[in-house]
């Protein structure tokens, strides 16, 4: 019997778009870290992001999900490769995506158009912060909109990171080892 808390995120349920960045290799370690391409959250995570995925629809507007539940392996690649902690969660302490209970993700339009947030994701620097003063009118709404979003549902944002949400109080969830 599985008791893993961890629910697939199904595309077409949710509705989201889903783009695993850390399942090929065009990311910031440079290499495919994810062994499996499934898309899974904690199931109380997964049921704020379906009433964000549904706000989102409500504006025109579609979640692309970029990471969600990461291994603790995957944690400790990522740290090996960028060790700081304003960006990147120490494996020792646990990452919120080791709990399933961290998003990252962006705004598409009707098009399939990932909205201007002014940086890439995983673009750890400075810039990539919500609220950065130094970005055009139109960046900082697309921020704000995606915050908007997220937060109606119950997600909560990070101060380093504008792709990055996660459910209040994400350290006492416990740390979840990858489902077989």
């Amino acid at each position: 019997m599985n008791n893993s808390p961890l629910v697939e995120i199904d595309p077409q349920v949710y509705p989201v778009q889903i783009d695993l960045i850390y399942a090929s290799s065009d990311n910031l370690a440079g290499r495919v870290i994810y062994r499996t391409n499934r898309c899974l959250l904690h199931v109380d995570a997964a049921a704020c992001l379906h009433k964000a995925s549904h706000a989102a629809r409500q504006a025109g507007l579609t979640l692309r999900i970029l990471d969600a539940y990461r291994p603790a392996y995957a944690q400790q690649l990522l740290w090996q490769v960028l060790p700081d902690p304003n960006y990147v969660r120490d494996p020792r302490l646990g990452s919120h995506h080791t709990r399933g209970v961290a998003v990252d993700l962006t705004l598409v339009d009707a098009h399939g158009e990932a909205l201007d947030m002014g940086t890439a994701f995983d673009a750890m620097e400075p810039k990539s912060h919500p609220f950065y003063p130094d970005l055009p009118p139109q960046v900082q709404r697309n921020r704000l909109l995606l915050m908007g979003i997220m937060l109606s549902a119950g997600f909560k944002a990070i101060t380093t990171e504008w792709w990055h949400y996660e459910l209040p109080d994400a350290e006492h969830f416990p740390l979840i080892e990858e489902p077989r």
